[in-house]
């Protein structure tokens, strides 16, 4: 398969007649005859629809823009170039695909951009290595900005005292499309999640927002230097390279959804998102399918308190029942109705996004968007990060092994659904491995369970069964029992993932148990109940099957329905 089309700015491709697509002239109703000039599209009067002259980009030179019907004379409507753009731009911010862009150059201005990782170096990803037929994957991060820095966001956000206060990442979402481009699988990371946000340095101001010394919401990653401090608390939690990230206010998503005519979801009960201190997004819906658009649409991407048991972990269920049903609407419907409002929404949603500098152009959306349409509907995977609670119960932290396995099966792109090929070869490094005996390696008992006491003993056995390997600098820790289900080894740092795979092989344990992790300084064994007894370690049958805690939806499911919480249902 040919490598990813993502053009640089300077480029001009063509526009795409109908026949490619595979619609007809049927789809975009009557209007006026264009002229075509050296300048651009233009009406009768030589003006573009809001009476300016258009760029010298509205349309490239030279090229067959005539769709493949034979039209020598006349080119396609400016009301087709339009529904177009309106269309990629809808679809781009929930995962999925249009066809077309406008081209016109204060589109492109509309678009803020940002830099896409302002975490320190040392806490960043490698960049994914193309596979053995020279494909990439690639990795945006989705993210839906609470600010309230505009009159409209603010009406739409929150009370007065909270205008232009910094902005919070309420809705993380790690979108991986295959290096093949048959799957796409979507993470969702509930905004009450607590990490330890990394070092972060806004580039505008040249201010330095210290790493987190405590575990903090990852919702709080995005005031601290904007979207590429969210990037970098992504990467070095999962070790996954992020190529993109786009992201959207309140008020993009109101029009995005306008445009489209509404987005049918569903819940199980009527519900009224309503607590008497005043709390709640207000949604208030009949049981069965509604289609929700403007406001209503952001109530339900927002709604907390009325969906399953008010945590955030509904909230992302409710947000993949929205964005799979917005990706069925939008294929099996690519028209769209009043093509004088598409201009608005064109102009709306592109200044509502902000990109990093790498999708900077409507081109390069509309090239990324021919990318993600390859995937087809059933191939669309969401899920939420497998997570449990905080000790106090209000809040949510990362699974341990159970988020760590989902993060390891994007990063070696095995599709969550388990239906794409499984990867045979075991991982490399570039970093060379020291001499055995040069290797330190701490040991620990992670053999307890929730039925089972710990195995007495099992650090120092395994360390004895290093050292006999050649180890000679591995030791127990002999005041560590922890709750493993797997064995797994942990490396601090890239300069000792190579020790760390060498110490894997030795005793035969996958290098997909090989994992980074901030919480060991130096290489850490952890023996798992998985290895209670014997000195030869079997790896489970299944080593690519993802977590059962990992509860998927998928794109194609037209059944999926919310449920809602006795306590705000009405009559």
């Amino acid at each position: 398969m040919a490598q990813s089309s993502v053009r640089g700015e300077g480029a001009r491709p063509r526009v795409p007649g109908a026949g490619e697509l595979g619609w007809d002239d049927s789809m975009y109703g009557e209007g006026g005859e264009s002229v075509r000039t050296a300048d651009g599209v233009r009406d009768r009067a030589g003006r573009d629809g809001d009476g300016a002259r258009p760029s010298e980009d509205a349309v490239p030179h030279g090229g067959d823009d005539d769709g493949g019907h034979g039209n020598t004379g006349r080119p396609r409507r400016r009301r087709r170039i339009l529904r177009w753009s309106a269309m990629v731009l809808s679809v781009l911010i929930l995962g999925t695909a249009g066809a077309g862009y406008l081209y016109y150059r204060h589109l492109n201005s509309n678009l803020k951009k940002d830099d896409l990782n302002i975490g320190d170096a040392k806490d960043r990803a490698a960049k994914t290595k193309p596979n053995a037929a020279g494909q990439t994957p690639l990795n945006i991060l989705l993210i839906g900005s609470d600010a309230r820095n505009s009159t409209e966001n603010q009406k739409l956000g929150g009370a007065r005292d909270t205008f232009d206060t910094p902005p919070r990442a309420d809705v993380q979402m790690l979108l991986h499309l295959s290096a093949d481009r048959t799957n796409m699988s979507v993470v969702s990371m509930p905004r009450d999640t607590l990490l330890q946000i990394p070092n972060c340095t806004d580039s505008k101001t040249g201010k330095t927002y210290t790493a987190s010394t405590s575990l903090t919401m990852t919702n709080d990653s995005l005031g601290r230097g904007g979207p590429g401090c969210t990037v970098a608390t992504w990467e070095k939690l999962t070790d996954i390279h992020i190529d993109h990230f786009i992201m959207v206010d309140f008020a993009g998503v109101v029009s995005m959804a306008d445009a489209i005519g509404g987005v049918p979801v569903c819940v199980d009960a009527n519900i009224y998102s309503h607590t008497s201190t005043g709390h709640g997004s207000g949604l208030k819906l009949e049981k069965g399918t509604t289609s929700v658009k403007g406001k209503q649409a952001l109530q339900w991407l927002r709604t907390r308190y009325g969906f399953e048991d008010g945590s955030d972990i509904g909230r992302t269920k409710a947000q993949h029942q929205y964005m799979n049903s917005m990706v069925r609407q939008l294929r099996e419907n690519a028209t769209l109705s009043n093509p004088g409002k598409l201009r608005g929404l064109a102009e709306t949603a592109t200044t509502a996004l902000t990109v990093d500098q790498g999708l900077g152009t409507v081109t390069k959306l509309y090239d990324l968007s021919k990318e993600l349409k390859k995937v087809p509907t059933k191939s669309i995977t969401m899920t939420t990060m497998p997570w449990v609670y905080s000790s106090d119960g209000n809040r949510v932290l990362p699974k341990p092994t159970d988020a760590d396995k989902v993060w390891r099966l994007l990063r070696e792109d095995i599709p969550l659904d388990g239906k794409g090929k499984k990867k045979k070869k075991e991982r490399t490094s570039s970093d060379p491995a020291a001499a055995d005996d040069k290797i330190a390696v701490q040991v620990r008992n992670g053999t307890r369970t929730t039925a089972l006491a710990p195995v007495s003993g099992r650090a120092s056995a395994v360390s004895e069964l290093l050292v006999g390997e050649g180890f000679t600098q591995a030791k127990a820790d002999p005041s560590t029992v922890t709750a493993e289900a797997s064995t797994v080894i942990r490396y601090p740092s890239a300069d000792l993932e190579g020790d760390a795979l060498r110490v894997a092989k030795a005793l035969g344990i996958s290098t997909y148990a090989v994992e980074k992790s901030e919480d060991v300084s130096g290489i850490t064994l952890v023996v798992g109940a998985d290895w209670r007894e014997g000195t030869t370690y079997k790896a489970p049958e299944d080593d690519d099957a993802t977590p059962e805690s990992a509860k998927l939806d998928k794109g194609s499911d037209t059944e999926a329905c919310m449920h809602v919480n006795p306590d705000y249902t009405w009559s």
